[in-house]
């Protein structure tokens, strides 16, 4: 697996948007991402750094709350 993942890496624009459509975005405009995980806010994660994974943090209403980065 490649160290680098061409294409966008963060999506700033999606900040207020539901959850799910955020998670499709993402994966359609790089195809690199493998896995959006839509993760309420507060939930532990680990600390590992993964290139073909974005996490997508939302409120109580699934609405994204964090610029989903990949990581």
């Amino acid at each position: 697996m490649a160290s680098e993942c061409e294409g966008k890496s963060s999506w700033p624009e999606l900040v207020g948007v539901e959850g799910e459509v955020a998670a499709e975005t993402i994966k359609r405009e790089n195809p690199c991402i493998t896995t959006a995980d839509i993760l309420l806010e507060g939930t532990p994660v680990t600390r590992d750094y993964i290139i073909t994974r974005v996490r997508v943090w939302v409120d109580e209403k699934c609405i994204v709350t964090k610029v989903p980065i990949i990581g």
